[in-house]
């Protein structure tokens, strides 16, 4: 059973997750009210026991736990788009997310060599959601700090406008620059990490994952400085991948749940396998049950599907007016091949 429907359901410390502490573990509570998933710390083999309200029967509970609706439709809960610029932010960008960005944090980084994550501070961001419903651009990545001073910036992007190299660069740079005041030692400017997640194939070639560090071009194990590191999780490149290790790969997880398109029992999968996942997919339902967040949600969901919808209608009349010259041009050597043909004949 995935989620007990009465006492909290004990999860050991996942790798590259939430840090272990000593003699304690981390769980979840499935509290019927909301049904939302509570991070919370319990002394080990002593699992804390939540009552259900009065009003919530123990088969409304354990519809919470499976992640179905509480009424007599018992269809999946819908799944929000976790690209969702705006949700993303609201997933992972604001205090009181600690917990699944120290997750997905250990799962980019530890790979690359960093050591584990214990705390983060995530770094204050204003949110302009007035803009964000008239389609106005506004600020929605997540910035942290490490407690080695080290500076992060996650950044979301499914749109290709074919300059994300120079992008990343532009906001990498402007990052590591902002902590430096008037007079400081240009050696008090900490390591910046740039983590962007696009949902199209970029870069062209490497996998799911790339990670790009300043080296020297004839001798690559020679670096100039470890200060600059720029991350792409390539959500395109993930479909494709054939191998997946979710057991072993705490970023394969990740990117499973990352992936708009992965299936409802993949999504079920990495959340009983990672609670970071685990309450980073509760916290998009607290925030999806206001309504000025579902109206930012859906509209930058239909500012996108308009924009491909553009796409789509000037590559259909491109394409038609194509065919128009190209039919144009074949009946016009036709004329001519006819008017030759009645010369000769003549």
């Amino acid at each position: 059973m995935l989620w007990s429907s009465s006492v909290s359901c004990i999860f050991p410390a996942c790798q590259y997750g939430v840090p272990e502490v000593t003699g304690i573990n981390f769980c979840l509570q499935a509290i019927p009210r909301n049904g939302i998933f509570v991070p919370c710390r319990e002394a080990a083999g002593k699992a804390r026991s939540r009552k259900p309200a009065a009003n919530a029967s123990k088969a409304r509970v354990r519809a919470i736990n499976k992640g179905m609706k509480t009424n007599e439709n018992t269809e999946p809960l819908r799944r929000f788009n976790p690209l969702n610029d705006f949700l993303f932010h609201k997933t992972m960008g604001v205090k009181g997310n600690e917990p699944q960005l120290i997750g997905f944090l250990n799962a980019v980084l530890v790979p690359s060599g960093r050591k584990p994550i214990d705390t983060v501070e995530i770094l204050d961001k204003k949110i302009y959601v007035k803009d964000i419903i008239s389609g106005k651009s506004c600020s929605l990545d997540v910035r942290a700090a490490l407690a080695d001073g080290s500076r992060v910036n996650i950044e979301v992007q499914v749109r290709d406008k074919k300059n994300m190299d120079r992008r990343s660069l532009f906001y990498w740079g402007k990052m590591y620059a902002e902590t430096l005041q008037s007079g400081d030692d240009y050696r008090d400017l900490p390591d910046t990490i740039a983590i962007n997640i696009v949902g199209y194939d970029f870069p062209d070639g490497g996998g799911a994952h790339t990670r790009f560090r300043l080296r020297e071009v004839t001798d690559p194990t020679l670096e100039l400085t470890g200060a600059m590191e720029i991350h792409f999780l390539n959500v395109v490149k993930w479909r494709r991948q054939v191998r997946k290790d979710f057991s072993g790969d705490p970023l394969h997880r990740w990117l499973a749940w990352l992936d708009p398109e992965s299936p409802p029992e993949t999504i079920e999968e990495v959340k009983s396998m990672d609670i970071a996942i685990a309450h980073a997919d509760g916290r998009q339902r607290v925030v999806m049950r206001g309504r000025r967040a579902r109206e930012a949600y859906e509209a930058t969901q239909k500012a996108e599907m308009d924009r491909r919808s553009e796409i789509a209608f000037a590559v259909e009349a491109a394409v038609a007016d194509r065919d128009a010259v190209v039919a144009e041009k074949e009946a016009e050597i036709e004329r001519l091949r006819a008017l030759l043909g009645a010369g000769d004949c003549g």
